[in-house]
């Protein structure tokens, strides 16, 4: 009965990325711990845009800073966003101290955008549409899930499985 608890009670915090519809998940114990990128190519300016989220408390995400190459239509104002700090790194634009809390971050897989995901540091970047048809909604969400659900399920990065 003890076994059957620790195997099944959720205990394991990981960052859960599934489609919206429960058709495929995948589990990152690295993007829990270490936080994770989303890279997209933006659809008004054209360039790469970098944004870092991170987990805080137990289950939130937070947008903590994001990268972009120009500077135009569609990027946020700094001055819209209370204490955050915008830089200029040689041919890159950045703005931190965001500090945008959420519950989960559902976003649609893009074909042209490229969208694409980097858990933990020094990770691969992933292409989403590796794991997801283009056009699914998808959601990042961290949870607590069972060791059964560890074992079994699919970890995200270079499995390209469904679960």
């Amino acid at each position: 009965m003890l076994l059957a608890a620790v195997i099944f009670f959720p205990a394991v915090s990981v960052l859960e990325i599934r489609s919206r519809d429960n058709a495929r998940r995948y589990y990152s114990r690295q993007g829990f711990k270490d936080g994770f990128e989303i890279s997209y190519t933006h659809s008004v300016n054209k360039g790469r845009v970098h944004d870092y989220y991170r987990i805080c408390g137990k289950d939130s995400l937070e947008l903590y800073q994001t990268d972009f190459v120009s500077y135009g239509a569609g990027i946020p104002e700094p001055e819209d966003i209370p204490g955050a700090v915008f830089s200029v790194n040689g041919d890159t634009y950045s703005i931190t101290n965001i500090n945008r809390k959420m519950d989960r971050l559902m976003m649609a897989v893009g074909l042209i955008a490229r969208h694409s995901v980097r858990l933990g540091h020094n990770q691969t970047e992933e292409t989403l549409t590796d794991y997801f048809p283009a056009q699914t909604s998808i959601v990042f969400e961290a949870k607590k899930i069972s060791l059964a659900r560890i074992i079994f399920g699919k970890k995200f990065s270079n499995q390209k499985k469904e679960v």
